[in-house]
């Protein structure tokens, strides 16, 4: 009896040793398992953390480049109107800025100092001219500005002062003319057109008044600086005035002036207002867009609109 109960304690507590083995083997299987699970999980995470940073640095360079890049200036001199008007333009701006490039315009008041800062290369470019004058200014200054794009033609036009019509005016009345060679022959020019004067034959656009041959009411042709006929303009009979000057003062060759040049004539293209740029920089790249916007059919159309035939486009 007493050996009988020996075995059965001796199995009980062979059953106790097994259940404490295979415990012991569950929760360590268990635990594996869920570090497994954990690792599993850690690592999904990394990877998804991983990608979004990738995603968010993509992000961030195309963002970058889209804003980072600046845009090269060009600076260009300008005469306020209709020049600088032009340049201004959202037609040119944008399409200097579909090229790289932003535009700076630097306004005068004058003819001389845009040439000058062009030669020193304080400007990359000026905008206010016509080849008679640029060639007048190279052969007087010794310099060799070059004309790079025709863009627009102002007619020139004789406009009321104190006398309100041509058939009024008076004998021995004052007219003011430009005194600079070509738009003071191109003034000229205009008043015999009008009848009221008559040139030497042959004398162009070399004309002055050394070249009247008939002046039949003895009129008294005043030459002042081009910007100044139209501040004369109250104290003179007529004056024949430059299309910019007029403009920025609140004149319209086309509304106002008592005659302009016939924008049919060749005065259209010998007189057309170009672009000058220092010799050497004809085909430079700042040159090349510059030209690209000014004669872009956007820039026509914003010249037609805003001035209605008192500034053509010639491109």
């Amino acid at each position: 009896m007493k050996k009988v109960k020996q075995i059965t304690s001796l199995l009980l507590a062979l059953v106790l040793i097994g259940a404490l083995f295979t415990g012991c083997g569950t929760k360590k299987d268990t635990d594996t398992a869920t570090s497994q699970d954990q690792t599993t999980s850690e690592a999904g995470s990394t990877t998804e953390a991983t990608a979004d940073t990738t995603t968010d640095s993509a992000a961030n360079t195309a963002s970058e480049q889209t804003t980072s890049g600046e845009l090269t200036e060009i600076v260009v001199g300008a005469t306020i109107e209709p020049h600088a008007t032009i340049l201004n333009s959202d037609a040119v701006k944008n399409s200097l800025a579909a090229q790289g490039y932003s535009i700076k315009v630097v306004e005068f008041s004058d003819y001389i100092q845009p040439n000058v800062a062009t030669q020193d290369g304080s400007l990359d470019a000026n905008f206010f001219q016509h080849v008679p004058y640029l060639d007048d200014y190279n052969q007087k200054n010794g310099t060799n500005l070059k004309a790079v794009a025709k863009v627009h033609f102002e007619p020139l036009g004789i406009y009321p002062g104190k006398t309100t019509s041509l058939d009024a005016l008076p004998d021995k009345a004052q007219i003011a003319v430009p005194n600079d060679t070509s738009n003071e022959a191109r003034a000229l020019l205009l008043l015999e057109k009008a009848g009221l004067i008559k040139l030497k034959e042959n004398a162009g656009l070399e004309a002055t008044v050394k070249d009247i041959v008939d002046n039949p009411k003895k009129l008294d042709i005043v030459e002042i600086e081009a910007a100044q006929t139209v501040k004369v303009l109250q104290d003179v009979d007529l004056a024949v005035i430059n299309g910019n000057y007029a403009l920025s003062n609140g004149l319209s060759a086309s509304e106002n002036a008592l005659l302009v040049e016939d924008t049919a004539s060749d005065a259209a293209q010998t007189f057309a207002n170009v672009i000058v740029v220092k010799d050497g920089n004809e085909e430079s790249d700042k040159t090349k867009a510059l030209i690209k916007a000014v004669t872009s059919e956007e820039t026509k159309q914003f010249i037609n609109d805003t001035w209605k035939g008192a500034v053509i486009p010639v491109f």
